[in-house]
C-alpha cells in the first residue's frame, strides 16, 4: 500500500526516521553535509566520498578511484551547482565515477535542499510508483516536480518528505 502523502503522515514518519537515526553516524554526516554546502558550491574529495558513502556504501571503490581526483571532483561539482540547466546539473555529476542518479540527487539535495529531494528506490516505492528499469532525465524531472508539489501542498520541507517516504518504505516494503 503506497504512502498517503498528507501532512500528518509525513510528520509521523519523519519523526520515526529521526528517532531511528538519532545519535548515529547518518545523523552526524547529514548535519556535516548541510553545513558544508552552506559554505561551499563544490565538494572536496574527502567530503565527496563521505557524501557518496552516506548514500550507498557498495560502490566505495568507484568513489575512491583515482579518476575522482580532488581537482576533477571540485570542477565537476562546481559546474553542476552553478548551472541553471537542469539537464547539465544532474548529468554533469554523473561524470564522476560511481555517481548514479540517486547519488547525484544527494549532491543536489544537500546543495539546494529547497529545490531537490533525494531520489531513492524507497521513496519511489512509497509514492506508489513503478521502479523504472533505469533512470533517465524525464523520470528525474517528473520525480522532482511531483515531490516538490507534495511538499508544497503539505507545507513540509523536501527533507521532511524524504525522511517520511524513506522510513515508510523501511517499515512496509517487503
Amino acid at each position: 500500500m503506497p504512502f498517503i502523502p498528507n501532512r500528518l503522515n509525513i510528520l509521523k514518519y519523519q519523526a520515526k526516521y529521526e528517532k531511528a537515526i538519532a545519535g548515529k553516524d547518518d545523523e552526524k554526516v547529514e548535519k556535516e553535509l548541510f553545513h558544508w554546502f552552506s559554505e561551499n558550491k563544490h565538494l572536496d574529495r574527502k567530503t565527496f566520498i563521505k557524501l557518496c558513502l552516506w548514500k550507498s556504501k557498495r560502490p566505495k571503490k568507484q568513489y575512491e578511484d583515482k579518476i575522482n581526483s580532488e581537482e576533477r571532483i571540485k570542477e565537476i561539482v562546481s559546474i553542476a551547482l552553478n548551472s541553471d540547466d537542469e539537464f547539465i546539473k544532474i548529468n554533469t555529476l554523473r561524470l564522476l565515477k560511481g555517481v548514479s542518479w540517486p547519488v547525484a540527487s544527494v549532491i543536489l539535495h544537500f546543495a539546494e535542499p529547497k529545490k531537490y529531494m533525494i531520489m531513492d528506490f524507497r521513496a519511489i516505492w512509497s509514492l506508489g510508483w513503478k521502479q523504472p528499469k533505469s533512470y533517465d532525465f524525464d523520470f528525474w524531472q517528473k520525480y522532482t516536480s511531483e515531490v516538490n508539489e507534495i511538499a508544497k501542498k503539505n507545507k513540509v520541507t523536501l527533507r521532511q518528505l524524504d525522511k517520511a517516504l524513506w522510513f515508510y518504505s523501511k517499515e512496509n516494503q517487503k
